[in-house]
């Protein structure tokens, strides 16, 4: 039986760039994303182009966080995957809210709505679509479950206290995933990836000086790119992965190590 991936926010930065290192490496793609009209005239190309070249891919243009949506993408998966056929389930979802807890001006600050939509979009939805893809019968022996964390789950940026939380409790629940799905034979990891310059970053806060400096930061001399990210995605596609459970894995070429390298 040939075997899927799954990815929840496929259609650019991180989640494209695995979609298509995946199609390399024989696996159907099935992707969900959520895009307006105007992004679709980028993203459909890039999937028609993987189509082109060959390879099977679906993708579904729905809301993966509403009840609605969520509905519509299973019936599809039910109509057109084979029951235990999901080698990676990735979890690529960027969608949250970008503003300080606090200003002193009138300008727009974080509620508690815009907090707990960041953290069930990026953070508890990477948890509650492995369980429905367990309890529905799609993953395939020694399935592999993946997310992307970043170096805001433990430290502070600018208007990053909502993605900053998500990125801590998708963490949290990476490490119990570990633990209680180990029995299924499925395996939950994090990719740490360095800073990167996606659609996603684009929207906090000084985005270019924050690209800029962690260029200089990383001892590599250049930004993280998506492609390096789905390099290490593509590794878990390997047996040889088997054994690599509950980890945070970084991908940025040191940069996050590099904060002293320097003496003061």
């Amino acid at each position: 039986m040939q075997e899927w991936a799954l990815i929840l926010g496929g259609s650019g930065g991180m989640g494209l760039a695995a979609a298509k290192k995946l199609a390399e490496k024989g696996f159907r793609l099935f992707i969900v994303h959520r895009d307006r009209r105007a992004r679709l005239k980028l993203v459909l190309p890039e999937f028609e182009a993987l189509r082109q070249q060959g390879h099977e891919l679906i993708s579904l243009n729905e809301n993966a966080l509403l009840e609605d949506g969520i509905q519509k993408i299973l019936q599809e998966m039910e109509a057109r995957i084979p029951k235990q056929s999901i080698k990676i389930y990735l979890h690529a979802i960027a969608m949250g809210n970008v503003k300080p807890l606090y200003r002193p001006d009138d300008g727009p600050v974080l509620s508690s709505e815009d907090l707990l939509q960041t953290i069930h979009a990026m953070g508890v939805s990477f948890f509650e679509w492995a369980r429905l893809l367990i309890d529905h019968g799609f993953f395939a022996p020694k399935a592999r479950i993946l997310g992307l964390t970043s170096e805001g789950s433990r430290l502070v940026g600018k208007g990053y206290a909502a993605v900053g939380s998500a990125k801590a409790v998708l963490e949290n629940l990476c490490r119990y995933m570990a633990v209680e799905l180990a029995p299924l034979g499925i395996t939950t990891n994090l990719l740490n990836a360095g800073v990167t310059d996606t659609p996603a970053l684009r929207m906090i806060p000084g985005a270019d000086k924050y690209l800029q400096k962690a260029a200089e930061r990383n001892p590599s001399g250049r930004l993280t790119t998506p492609e390096d990210v789905a390099n290490v995605i593509s590794l878990f596609t390997q047996n040889e992965s088997d054994w690599i459970n509950g980890a945070v894995i970084r991908v940025d070429g040191g940069e996050q190590i590099a904060g002293w390298s320097e003496a003061p």
